[in-house]
């Protein structure tokens, strides 16, 4: 594995971690403190994809022994990030239902953390190999 790889990893964890908590306050904000938010979110959404392309383009240039190993990361990266565009889309719709709004957030930001602590794991595991 690249250090290039590993960067692009540990600031997309970060920026992910950041977007969760970023949507959990904004489901409880409304009007214009909410569009803002929203406008904040987006912006880390694609800055989120950015590193997701970079990573890809990294992860394929990779000896094939090393190479499927990253794109399950990248597939997993994905699934969060989709997770977290699906969270804006519930924020800004604002269907009124806040209970299942916080519900659904609230499984996002585990996904974060797993996909993070899994990543960190790696990390120490390969540190004392």
């Amino acid at each position: 594995m690249t250090d290039v790889f590993q960067g692009y990893e540990r600031q997309y964890c970060e920026i992910s971690a950041s977007l969760s908590r970023k949507c959990t306050t904004a489901a409880s904000q409304e009007g214009e403190k909410l569009k803002q938010k929203a406008s904040e979110i987006k912006s880390g959404i694609d800055g989120a994809e950015a590193l997701i392309r970079k990573m890809d383009l990294e992860a394929r240039n990779l000896q094939p022994s090393v190479r499927a190993g990253q794109l399950a990361k990248l597939r997993e990266y994905k699934s969060d990030l989709n997770n977290l565009k699906g969270a804006l889309k519930r924020i800004t719709a604002g269907n009124g239902q806040q209970g299942a709004r916080e519900e659904l957030l609230e499984s996002g930001m585990a996904d974060t953390l797993v996909v993070c602590s899994l990543f960190l794991i790696h990390e120490w595991f390969l540190i004392w190999r």
